[in-house]
This record gives structure tokens, sequence and C-alpha cells, in this order.
């Protein structure tokens, strides 16, 4: 009796097995799960690291503060006039040097002493030859008197010389201009008469080529300017840069001057940037605006030059457009009869210098 059930128990063991087997659903092969590598996020766009110059001319500042001027914030506070300027957006310096001048200002040592100063406030340093114990520009470029009765092979190297000599010790003062500027406004070239470029442009080649080579060699980093005014006038930049090109001329770049007024800075503009485009292109050289400036007074009209002038500078391709600089914008109160600074009669910046924020 206990086998029958034995058997019975196993055969309904068997259809219980059977049974419950029989109701699984069908088996599906293993899923395979193939590695997915993800997507590297997207990197940040390249930093743009180029320098673009936002400047000032700023020369007369050792006399004006020796002969008590001051200069304050829009609230009326006392401030360093460099640190004033890099407040409002100025990050280089431009620097006049004369070879024997009358009075301390604009010497040798006097720029050595602004460029520390500047330098140390985190400014890049322009220095400005004018080969001249005085000013140099379209109107005249007399020679200093130590030169005056010198032969032009002679001029030549005296011009290397010098220049070799106030770049060494600015270099040994630990001042590496970034631009040098060989000659200013050079219309008509420079050191009268041997060096009039209307007369010789190979003479004023020859001495622009000297200059370049002294730079080359005391400070190899700096770039070399050639600078003329006018910049709206492609007619006169043609000519100069064709007869330095004729000439097989060393430098890097062409600079401009650019003065408006109120009413015509628009048109001015517009002819500098037909200008500029024609230099990149006839030349493959940088471009500079070494000077600008218009009537204190005008100083909404003087922001929208600013903005738009450095904006057309900056708009050339390929960085070719390396800045701007203001002439003298800290002068005030009529200063040396000059009225086409950009601060007020109380020694405050105006609005033109806003454009330089931006």
């Amino acid at each position: 009796m206990k086998k029958y059930i034995l058997i019975a128990g196993t055969i309904s063991t068997l259809f219980l097995y059977s049974c419950a087997k029989a109701s699984l659903p069908h088996e599906t092969p293993p899923v395979v799960i193939t590695p997915v590598t993800p997507t590297p996020p997207t990197p940040p766009p390249p930093v743009d690291t180029f320098f673009y110059a936002k400047g000032a001319d700023i020369g007369w500042l050792s006399q004006m503060e020796a002969e008590g001027k001051k200069f304050y914030d829009a609230n009326g506070n006392q401030k360093d006039c460099i640190e004033l300027l890099k407040s409002k957006g100025i990050n280089s310096i431009r620097l006049r040097v004369w070879v024997n001048p009358s009075t301390i200002y604009c010497g040798t040592a006097d720029v050595i002493s602004q460029a520390k100063r500047a330098q140390n406030l985190g400014m890049k340093i322009m220095i400005d030859f004018h080969y001249s114990d005085w000013w140099a520009d379209p109107g005249k470029q007399n020679k200093p008197a130590a030169w005056k009765n010198l032969a032009f092979d002679a001029l030549t190297t005296t011009l290397y010389n010098y220049t070799k000599d106030v770049v060494t010790q600015l270099k040994t003062n630990g001042v590496t201009p970034t631009w040098i500027q060989i000659g200013n406004e050079t219309n008509d070239g420079m050191l009268w008469e041997e060096g009039r470029a209307s007369k010789s442009m190979a003479n004023f080649s020859a001495l622009i080529a000297a200059g370049a080579k002294a730079v080359r060699e005391a400070s190899p980093s700096s770039k070399v300017i050639v600078h003329i005014s006018n910049g709206y006038d492609n007619a006169m930049f043609r000519w100069m840069f064709d007869g330095l090109k004729s000439n097989n001329v060393d430098y890097d770049v062409i600079a401009m001057s650019l003065y408006p007024s109120a009413t015509n800075w628009q048109l001015i503009n517009d002819q500098c940037y037909v200008n500029m485009l024609d230099m990149v292109s006839r030349y493959n050289k940088e471009i500079m605006i070494s000077e600008v400036g218009m009537d204190y007074t005008k100083a909404t009209e003087c922001r929208g030059f600013l903005t738009d002038i450095i904006l057309k500078n900056k708009s050339l391709a390929n960085h070719k457009g390396l800045g701007v600089f203001y002439w003298e914008p800290e002068c005030f109160n009529n200063w040396q009869g000059y009225n086409m600074g950009a601060f007020d009669n109380n020694g405050k910046p105006t609005i033109a210098m806003d454009a330089f924020l931006n």
C-alpha cells in the first residue's frame, strides 16, 4: 500500500514539474550590452590672448606735476594721474624722447623715469624718437644742434648709436618697450634737409633703417614703428610706404595720427578705415593709431569718435589693428596752449575717456 502511494506521489510530482515547465515562457537569449563611449564635453572656445593697446601719450606729465597740477576722479578724490588713466581703461603709455632738450623734460633720464613708473603700474611702453631737441612734426624736422653739421653718413651712424644707447639704457633700467617709433609724424622725412623724403627717399629710408637696426640689436622683441600724420590721406601714405618698400626698409608697424573735429569725425574715420585696409593689403603691416585728439569741450562727440576708431582699428583681420593712443589726454586749463586733451578744467577725465573702458 505504501508502495503505491509513493509511486502516485512521484507521478504527481513529475506531473506538476512537467506542467510547470510547460507553462514557462519561451527562453530568450541573453542581451549583449555594447559599451558606449561617452561624448567628451565641448571644450571652451580658445581664449584670445591678443593684447590691444588702449594708450595715452603723457610726455607732459612730469612737467605738469612739477608745476603743481593735480588730477581727480569723478568724485573729486585726488589720484595719481597714471593710476587714474588706468582706471579709465588705459593699458599703454607713449613717451617722446628729445636728444638734448633745453629742460630736463622729455630727455632720456625723464623718459626712463616715466617709463619705469608706468611699467610698475602694469602699462606697456611705446618710445617715440623725435630725433630733435624739441618738437618734430610735419611742419618741422630740425636736427639736434649737436648733429647739425654732420655729413650724411655720420648723421646716419649718429642716429644709430643714439637710438641704441637710449634703448639700452631703458633695458638696463628694466624697461623693454613694446613699440619703438623711429621718427615722429615723418610725412616728409626727418632730420631736414638731408633726410627730407621729397628730396631723397633713399636718404630718409637709410635713416629709418639705421634706427630699426639699433632697435633690432638692443631690444629684439620691440616692434619698429614708422609714423605719419593725417591717417585719412591714403595718397600720402601710399607715397611714403611705397618709397620705404622700394628701399627695402625694415619695420613692423604703420602708425597714424588723427585729429578730427566734432563735426567731421565720422567722415575722417571712414576715410581712415579705408586707408588702414589698404595699408594692410598693400604692405601686410600692422596698424597703430599713435595719436588722436579732439577739443576737450566736445567730450560727447570725442567719445563717439574714439569708440568708432577703436572699433574700426580692432576689426582689421588677423589682429593687424594694434591699438589707439590719445595724445596728452591729461592736459587741462589750456596747458601749454593745448585744448585737445580729455580732462576738464577741474582736472577730471571727461566722458571721452569712457571709450577706452569697452
